[in-house]
């Protein structure tokens, strides 16, 4: 992982719902299809938004038989198949939804995200798995 001189910050998302209205329009936004109209996909969406979901951040992959994960001792070190400096992938119950780069928050890794995947490319993402 490389430095730069810009520093992340914790990110406050309440000037963003001031702006656009409340967290449930940002969800109608984002899941448009739910209702044609929107009255009906905020009440539509309501239904969906305390349900939780797996967030993953991807760092790499690996392949490996038993007989190496067996000979694994501290200090091992795994090479994956991501360079370093390639973007992470962010993926929500399996599903690619970003991309992003480490970083540090107050002693705490996090993500930036550098790329969203567009809605349409999600929908033909699934449609081809």
């Amino acid at each position: 992982m490389t430095t730069d001189d810009t520093t992340a910050a914790p990110i406050d998302t309440s000037e963003w719902q001031a702006a656009e209205g409340s967290d449930t329009d940002s969800a109608a936004q984002l899941f448009p299809t739910l209702s044609g109209r929107t009255g009906e996909a905020r009440n539509d969406i309501d239904l969906i938004l305390d349900i939780p979901v797996r967030l993953t951040v991807e760092l790499g992959r690996k392949r490996i038989p038993i007989k190496q994960i067996l000979q694994l001792a501290q200090g091992s070190v795994i090479e994956l198949d991501a360079l370093a400096g390639e973007p992470m992938d962010v993926l929500v119950n399996g599903c690619l939804i970003a991309q992003g780069e480490v970083v540090v928050v107050n002693d705490k890794f996090g993500i930036r995200l550098t790329d969203i995947v567009t809605p349409s490319e999600r929908v033909r993402r699934l449609n081809r798995g």
